[in-house]
């Protein structure tokens, strides 16, 4: 197995590799996709001596596996013959034998260390910067957003947070950290954040006007946009709702189709335009809503007890009908849930997923990944799943944090 086989000869190589070789086996590894950007520069900044990066290029590639290992022993073979042969002697005819499986065994293992489940990430506390190699290399691709440095530094995002209701049974606790979170988020990425908190919906519909007509639009890249309230089917509910209001009353509820209408503007045309929700779903005509405040009765993986999660929500029935990118549940009916400290399991989400992985995934990947996240979300027959929808990007769009 070729993963023990650089175990094996560890010692041996840190010892004897020179650091003209090693160099070439980073490039090398790196052109396999092997090792990605950050793993080698991490190699190369970490480490001063030509020791300590051979003793961390090993120690790295081994525990990707036998493919990988076996990846990297060629490449010795093809840098240094004379290390490869001090490494990797001649076996005796008998071991060859043994060493010389038949194909479909050979395929075995192989496909066995391809379908052997990736280890669980761990997550970053800190956004990790992209490098300039990475950059430069999508700059290339025109499957991607272009993204310039004087673009990225225009960048504007616009956040909106309900927090406190005239209702006060509809109060969101925790919100004020999806808020500090989200903005501390956006700020990292580069974006310029233009921040409200507790609005109706008219207010809600202006805000958003009044973001479509910012001069930055022009050279920017791109927008982001993050609303979280309660919500309901194709809405987001407005600070001043009334589950009793009068039926010529007009209700307090900002129609989601009326972000992608005052997006589309001019300024915009062919940049890519990002939104996130976090407010459910469910809608009956004639129904009354109910705030439901469940508590749920199982132990979770999230970062507090599951029974301490709101239902954030106003609960309804209705057919499902989306209108948003990421939303932070299913349709119909639907809830999502909210720790009144922590904030809600979409934002947790959605900043883990962000700081580990945006140096290197475009933007779908990271929703994906964000949906994911979710699959190990559960509380007796409680369950959560982020949306994406409505996606209509032509090309991959990505982040470039710290460009």
């Amino acid at each position: 197995m070729a993963a023990k086989e650089l175990l094996r000869v560890r010692k041996e190589f840190v010892d004897k590799v020179r650091l003209p070789v090693l160099n070439q086996l980073l490039d090398d590894l790196l052109s396999d996709e092997i090792l990605n950007d950050q793993e080698r520069n991490a190699i190369l900044e970490v480490n001063p001596t030509t020791a300590g990066r051979a003793r961390d290029l090993i120690d790295t590639v081994r525990c990707k596996g036998n493919p990988s290992s076996q990846r990297m022993i060629g490449h010795i073979q093809d840098s240094d013959k004379n290390l490869y042969k001090e490494l990797f002697p001649l076996e005796p005819p008998s071991a060859q034998v043994a060493q010389e499986t038949p194909s479909a065994q050979v395929a075995q293992e192989t496909q066995s260390a391809q379908a052997a489940p990736t280890p669980q990430v761990k997550f970053s506390d800190k956004l990790i910067p992209t490098t300039e190699m990475f950059w430069r290399k999508q700059q290339m691709d025109e499957d991607v957003y272009p993204a310039f440095k004087n673009a990225i530094k225009n960048r504007v995002a616009l956040l909106i947070t309900n927090i406190e209701f005239k209702d006060q049974r509809y109060n969101r606790r925790g919100a004020d950290k999806d808020h500090r979170n989200m903005e501390a988020l956006l700020s990292a990425l580069g974006y310029q954040v233009v921040k409200h908190t507790n609005l109706t919906a008219k207010e809600i519909d202006e805000a958003l006007i009044n973001f479509s007509k910012d001069p930055k639009l022009r050279d920017t890249d791109s927008v982001i946009v993050v609303i979280m309230s309660h919500g309901k089917l194709g809405f987001v509910i407005g600070v001043n709702y009334k589950a009793d209001a009068c039926t010529d009353e007009e209700p307090d509820e900002f129609s989601i189709d009326n972000i992608c209408k005052h997006l589309t503007c001019s300024e915009l045309e062919d940049k890519p335009k990002i939104v996130i929700i976090q407010a459910c779903r469910g809608e009956k005509t004639g129904s009354l809503p109910v705030l439901n405040n469940e508590i749920l009765h199982s132990d979770s993986p999230v970062s507090a007890a599951a029974e301490d999660y709101e239902d954030d929500s106003l609960r309804f029935v209705n057919e499902e009908k989306d209108f948003i990118f990421l939303l932070s549940s299913t349709p119909p009916d639907t809830k999502s849930y909210r720790h009144p400290v922590h904030g809600s399991l979409l934002i947790q989400y959605v900043v883990e997923v962000f700081n580990t992985l945006a140096h290197e995934d475009h933007v779908e990947d990271l929703f994906r990944k964000v949906s994911r996240r979710f699959e190990d979300f559960q509380s007796g027959d409680q369950k959560q799943m982020a949306t994406r929808d409505r996606c209509s990007l032509t090309r991959r769009f990505y982040l470039f944090p710290g460009i």
